[in-house]
């Protein structure tokens, strides 16, 4: 596996369930917002990741999540980035949830879990910058 350049985002984030079909609150969606957030719709749910303090009003929410994000662009022909990175995270006992958008790969791991995921990322090789 290529060597990657992964940035810590800053600040606590969330995961959310809501009812399949809600509307996705304006909020999430406002222009000036430069934090990530991430909507997917599926026949059973909507799902929401977004920073801990914007989580819609009657979602069900694991907070407590930090956001690993690889630098990119990434070409779509890479291979292996997220099994790399899973594979690396699992090794030294952390959970992960991963996000892909159109030019990278974003992986969220537990607060307390984030050293010993940097750690075990700098021992991989890879870059691991940020808090």
């Amino acid at each position: 596996m290529r060597r990657l350049a992964i940035d810590v985002q800053p600040g606590e984030y969330a995961v959310a369930r809501l009812p399949a079909g809600a509307a996705v609150p304006d909020q999430l969606l406002r222009p000036q917002a430069l934090e990530l957030v991430s909507v997917t719709r599926t026949p059973a749910e909507t799902s929401v990741i977004c920073p801990a303090g914007s989580v819609p009003d009657g979602a069900e929410a694991e907070r407590g999540w930090r956001v690993l994000t690889v630098r990119g662009p990434l070409a779509f022909t890479l291979t292996g980035i997220i099994a790399a990175l899973s594979s690396e995270l699992a090794a030294a006992g952390v959970a992960l949830f991963t996000l892909s958008t159109f030019d990278t790969d974003h992986v969220l791991v537990k607060e307390p879990d984030l050293e010993r995921a940097a750690s075990a990322l700098r021992a991989a090789g890879h870059e691991v910058a940020g808090d």
